[in-house]
């Protein structure tokens, strides 16, 4: 086993001290600082530390973060088997089953047995900063991730909880679609229903809608809904109704489901499922969805695997070239991160062949 002791890094804010572990939600209502890790197939780990600290991420060393090469990464689904999956759920769009489905691959790539997945939050936080970078890292527990996600799943301060809903993605804010809009809109409906299973009656409302937001290659189209707890309910509770989040699901959920299950061939684990804090003391928390995120996957044998997800929203309008792209235009910065082959020229060049390709498409960049 990787001998590196139990770590959780959220912004500025580091815990140590491992103490406890548990898959049981209820802990999070109970007392302490508590790391969380859900998988989105329903693996649950909180891990309750007892010292946390302010200090910012430290700058990368040199040669800590020992990265996967460039030309390493492999696909679970591979551009035609991404491509065919879009067109299958658009028939399931026309026969009135659903309205979007999230479709994603799982991209992975062998790395050194002593990678340090901390050592990749430092690389991340300087190529790739996030609103809700972390880091958690319980090797005895299966447990090694590090994201850089924009998404907010849950926010918690005492009974009012929020939740941020990304859908819309494009290289800039002229490229978005009405697609983009439509999505946003569809998702902010189904996460006002699963919040409002634990909230109080009206309290449910909606700040912000399709709000755009800037990150590091792209924009984003960004909701949020915010409601009151019901008396007697807590993050069981509130994660029970919430979870796996609708923006990396779709409409309806139980239905997106069953399609994502026939689809997918490989199992999305940390991304897409909920990652973040609990101060269980002072009643508030903060989960990301677990997008632009990495995690380590290690074998009895010592060997190591580093892996990465991307996906995109499916509607009706969807053109299945163009999401196949968009999964590309999400990854391609972080793995050039992770790769250590990432440069602003780099970014440039990848724009650039992601404009042409396009606007071959018939699609337009303006739309």
């Amino acid at each position: 086993m990787l001998d590196l002791p139990p770590l959780a890094r959220f912004g500025d804010r580091v815990a140590t001290g491992l103490a406890d572990v548990t898959s049981d939600p209820a802990a999070l209502d109970s007392a302490g600082f508590w790391a969380v890790a859900a998988d989105y197939e329903g693996r649950l780990t909180c891990a309750r530390f007892r010292d946390v600290r302010r200090e910012p991420v430290p700058a990368p060393a040199p040669g800590a973060w020992q990265g996967p090469g460039a030309g390493d990464w492999t696909s679970s689904l591979d551009r035609a088997a991404y491509t065919a999956g879009v067109r299958r759920i658009r028939e399931h769009i026309a026969a009135g089953e659903v309205y979007q489905v999230n479709l994603c691959r799982v991209l992975s790539a062998p790395i050194a047995p002593g990678a340090d997945v901390d050592a990749l939050t430092a690389v991340l936080a300087r190529g790739n900063p996030a609103p809700y970078a972390g880091t958690i890292r319980l090797p005895e527990h299966g447990v090694e991730i590090a994201t850089a996600s924009p998404e907010l799943f849950l926010r918690r301060d005492g009974r009012t909880v929020e939740s941020g809903p990304i859908k819309g993605t494009a290289r800039t804010e002229a490229e978005l679609l009405r697609k983009d809009y439509a999505e946003n809109v569809m998702i902010v409906d189904l996460v006002r229903n699963d919040i409002g299973r634990v909230c109080t009656t009206g309290s449910v409302t909606v700040p912000d809608l399709c709000a755009v937001e800037k990150h590091p290659g792209l924009v984003h189209l960004v909701s949020s809904v915010r409601g009151e707890l019901c008396a007697g309910a807590g993050w069981p509770e509130l994660l029970d109704a919430a979870f796996p989040a609708g923006s990396i699901t779709g409409a309806p959920k139980s239905s997106c489901l069953r399609i994502i299950e026939a689809l997918e061939t490989a199992p999305r684990g940390p991304y897409c499922g909920g990652i973040g804090w609990v101060d269980a003391d002072r009643g508030v928390g903060e989960l990301a969805v677990g997008i632009r995120t990495f995690w380590i996957e290690r074998t009895p044998g010592g060997t190591a695997v580093l892996r990465f997800g991307a996906g995109a929203g499916i509607t009706w309008d969807s053109d299945p070239e163009g999401e196949w792209r968009e999964t590309e235009l999400k990854a391609a910065r972080l793995l050039a991160i992770a790769s250590g082959t990432y440069e602003p020229s780099y970014e440039r060049s990848y724009q650039t062949s992601y404009e042409r390709s396009y606007e071959d498409s018939g699609e337009g960049l303006q739309r």
